[in-house]
């Protein structure tokens, strides 16, 4: 979907396709008839955006053969899809019974994930819609902390270096500027927009930024306006924001509150979960560790890495962190000039919800999603953005 701002530039939104997990190319395009397809329809688009995750296989399928990437392409088009942005964050894997800690894997300072990467920019070159010379690519930011060392961090900023060099070279030969974006996470080297700041101006590149998500800046207890202008101040380029909710309890202390939250305490992705103190910033790596094992203070709310549906909160005593995503957006696009170009749905945990609250059938999960977007597109026009054609 795409929306003009008013200052005159094009902002384009997509859903991310790691709600769907393939690990092939031909999943992938299965992907594209059996869901990306309805989504569309149901928004009664001739267009829809798409944020595509692309395993390490797949990529490297379309990256060796260019007629299947011709081929991709074709598909998009035939189907009335459009692909200016990438999830390069999970490298393989994301549909397995057990996804936790592996996600982060590998990082930056293992060379797979500067080939992988590198793999994306090339495919997201080929894939820009005929009239866009802009793509952009999410990526993890850095590491998961507890594996990263000062060797492992000089590696890791001279893989990005390299790649930078690369995506200038991609440029030159195409016409397409691929840019990345760290995804700052709860957990990781760098978990808030802060914590950005300083490993990306030391690198020192316009193609090598940040993405913004919106669940994992909630989840962080980041201010958006604060965290934002920190960023422009320091001229970090906002290469995309990814649009999501964390989940929200404000009397964690509560019997009630607490039962409700291990409704979402399941064993496929990790939920790290934060609270706000005097003394500063407490957590744990999941939610089960904070409801079982006794260590997050609980006088203050907590908020949990669960992407949960856009539309629809969860019910009481829990709620979602929504009003932080509308403040960021109105920072990010609701000025006299937007902040970033590409905003991306990211609720890849429909499957993970309680069971009541799980889609049941194909056409429910395609009916979420378009409310999802729904909603997006009501708050970009609502900050005065005009939905195009």
């Amino acid at each position: 979907m795409r929306f003009r701002h008013p200052d005159g530039s094009t902002v384009h939104l997509a859903y991310c396709t790691n709600v769907h997990p393939a690990e092939t190319l031909d999943g992938v395009l299965a992907q594209l008839r059996d869901h990306c397809e309805p989504v569309r329809r149901r928004l009664g688009r001739d267009r829809l955006g798409i944020g595509l995750w692309l395993a390490r296989d797949a990529a490297h399928a379309l990256v060796t053969d260019p007629s299947a990437l011709r081929g991709l392409r074709t598909e998009l088009d035939r189907r009335g899809l459009e692909v200016v942005t990438l999830n390069g964050f999970p490298y393989e894997g994301f549909g397995a019974e057990e996804v936790k800690y592996r996600v982060y894997k590998p990082d930056w300072a293992d060379p797979e994930r500067l080939a992988h990467t590198t793999d994306l920019a090339r495919v997201l070159a080929g894939l820009l819609p005929d009239d866009v010379t802009e793509g952009s690519i999410s990526t993890l930011p850095l590491a998961w902390r507890t594996t990263y060392d000062t060797e492992r961090a000089a590696t890791a900023t001279t893989a990005l270096r390299t790649l930078a060099q690369r995506l200038d070279a991609l440029a030159e030969l195409t016409g397409r500027s691929i840019r990345i974006g760290l995804e700052p996470e709860p957990g990781c080297t760098v978990e808030t927009t802060a914590d950005a700041i300083a490993p990306l101006t030391g690198i020192g590149h316009d193609r090598i930024g940040i993405c913004v998500d919106t669940c994992h800046l909630a989840t962080s207890f980041e201010d958006p306006h604060t965290a934002l202008d920190a960023l422009t101040q320091a001229r970090v380029p906002i290469v995309k924001s990814q649009l999501s909710a964390a989940l929200h309890a404000e009397h964690p202390h509560l019997p009630e509150v607490r039962e409700a939250l291990a409704a979402f305490d399941e064993p496929r992705f990790l939920h790290q979960t934060r609270t706000a103190t005097a003394a500063g910033l407490r957590g744990t790596d999941d939610l089960g560790e904070a409801l079982h094992g006794h260590v997050l203070p609980d006088a203050s709310p907590w908020r949990a890495h669960f992407h949960v549906p856009l539309h629809a909160a969860p019910a009481a005593p829990l709620t979602s962190t929504l009003p932080v995503l509308k403040s960021a957006l109105t920072r990010l696009v609701g000025g006299p000039h937007p902040l970033t170009s590409h905003l991306e749905i990211e609720t890849y945990t429909w499957q993970a919800l309680p069971p009541e609250l799980r889609p049941r059938a194909r056409a429910q999960l395609a009916d979420g999603i378009a409310a999802e977007l729904a909603l997006a597109r009501d708050l970009l026009t609502d900050l005065g953005l005009k939905e195009l054609p």
